[in-house]
């Protein structure tokens, strides 16, 4: 299985079937003739897939036929049904889910002995190849597949392997970071603007922020208190602003919505 004649096949197309297989196209790691999709909506499936130039299957049996990785992109609780009709065609092929929640020993009942499974959920920024796939380490994959399968991811985003237990954790700093994230954003687009900036200049100067401490911390392995120090000078404006964002519950407000997320998993 390389890379140049890999099939990729989606069961389930939204927000994140789209995003895997744009970061696929973004970063020129697959072309369009490698990767297909099956979903209930045929006729909007059609449209999102012939803008991409992917295949569009009739179902789930046709997809599975077609691909060598199938990509199991639906929600949580639709994972058993969805993989009651094609569970005998798993033979051979390498099975990734990105559904949050269903781990390893859950896809062990459902699925036929012998099948190669593993899960890897992606963040959403994976469609300009800066994801982050939080991959449970418990998996079924050979040595060569497994290998395969994160050099693939490693091309549209970060790959981070986390024991079954700190999944969830994992998922919901790097899934749900983003809707945190795009929040403060906004606020800063809103702050940008207050003081005479128009709006796209505003967001511009916030999205380029972000993403260049993002890659500042990961390039050099910087504690993110020592970045945050860097530009506080003494008796300077920034460090006015973060005393402004103590006095506000920064930090309390964002483990509390961390502790939000992680209650939808142990309700």
């Amino acid at each position: 299985m390389t890379t140049d004649s890999v099939k990729i096949g989606f069961i389930g197309f939204g927000n994140m079937g789209q995003a895997i297989a744009d970061g696929f196209l973004y970063k020129e790691a697959l072309g369009p003739s490698q990767m297909g999709a099956c979903a209930q909506d045929y006729e909007k499936l059609k449209k999102n897939t012939q803008a991409r130039g992917m295949h569009s299957f009739a179902d789930s049996r046709q997809t599975v036929e077609w691909a060598d990785v199938v990509v199991l992109a639906v929600k949580p609780w639709m994972v058993g049904a969805v993989l009651e009709p094609v569970k005998d065609m798993l033979e051979g092929k390498i099975l990734w889910s990105v559904a949050a929640g269903v781990m390893f020993d859950d896809f062990e009942k459902m699925l036929p002995p012998g099948i190669h499974h593993i899960s890897a959920i992606p963040s959403t920024p994976a469609a300009v190849g800066e994801g982050i796939f939080t991959c449970e380490k418990k998996h079924s994959l050979t040595g060569d597949e497994h290998a395969f399968f994160c050099s693939m991811l490693s091309r549209i985003g970060l790959v981070a392997e986390v024991e079954t237990a700190k999944v969830n954790i994992a998922n919901t700093i790097s899934g749900c970071g983003p809707a945190f994230a795009s929040m403060f954003a906004e606020a800063l687009g809103d702050a940008g603007v207050m003081y005479g900036l128009t709006r796209s200049q505003a967001y511009e100067l916030a999205a380029g922020m972000l993403a260049g401490t993002g890659k500042l911390m990961l390039g050099q392995g910087r504690h993110p208190g020592q970045m945050k120090d860097d530009v506080c000078s003494p008796g300077g404006t920034t460090i006015r602003g973060v005393a402004a964002l103590e006095k506000a519950g920064l930090r309390s407000a964002v483990i509390g919505a961390v502790q939000a997320a992680m209650g939808k998993y142990e309700e």
